[in-house]
């Protein structure tokens, strides 16, 4: 696990308690913390609220589209994060190992719509971005959903996995699963 937070950030910490509100259960409160959240910060936000928030909002949806949408802007503003705006506010952490996560949840997403040529292309990103994977239970979860989405993508498997974070059907993920 890394250390604590570098620095206080109000924005985070809402964040992280609306993550905690959905892991808890209370989807649709989470997500209404996390749009106005998002309202608030804006497209041209800090790319780090804007990467957490969507990355977050987009376990908030069943639906792959939807979840889709959020998943593309997190990994946009994943790409205007700087090394040094992460470390401000987590010490540690990197952003390099924010990338497995994110081009996994797209391509679980594409897959789940069919669309097989995209899911592969993101499937493959994620796992050239593991070595960037922290040691522990988080890494060693994110390296064992990698193939388990790569084997249902060959497999032209669109069903929602028990394993994959968020509501529904798919939320069977153990609290915890996703963080940046």
């Amino acid at each position: 696990m890394p250390p604590a937070p570098t620095s206080a950030d109000p924005t985070m910490a809402a964040i992280g308690e609306a993550v905690l509100e959905g892991r808890a259960g209370d989807h649709a409160s989470a997500r209404r913390k996390l749009l106005a959240l998002w309202s608030t910060c804006g497209a041209d936000g800090d790319p780090l609220h804007r990467c957490t928030l969507a990355h977050y909002l987009a376990d908030l949806y069943e639906d792959p589209a939807q979840a889709l949408a959020w998943d593309i802007r997190a990994l946009d503003a994943a790409n205007a994060v700087t090394e040094q705006r992460v470390q401000e506010h987590h010490a540690g952490v990197h952003i390099a190992g924010f990338y497995p996560s994110l081009h996994l949840n797209l391509a679980d997403n594409y897959r789940r719509l069919g669309s097989f040529e995209a899911a592969t292309e993101h499937i493959t990103a994620a796992g050239a971005h593991v070595p960037d994977l922290p040691q522990g239970p988080y890494g060693a979860l994110l390296r064992a959903a990698i193939p388990e989405v790569a084997e249902a993508i060959a497999r032209r498997d669109t069903a929602p996995r028990a394993s994959a974070p968020g509501p529904g059907p798919k939320g069977t993920a153990p609290s915890g699963t996703k963080r940046l």
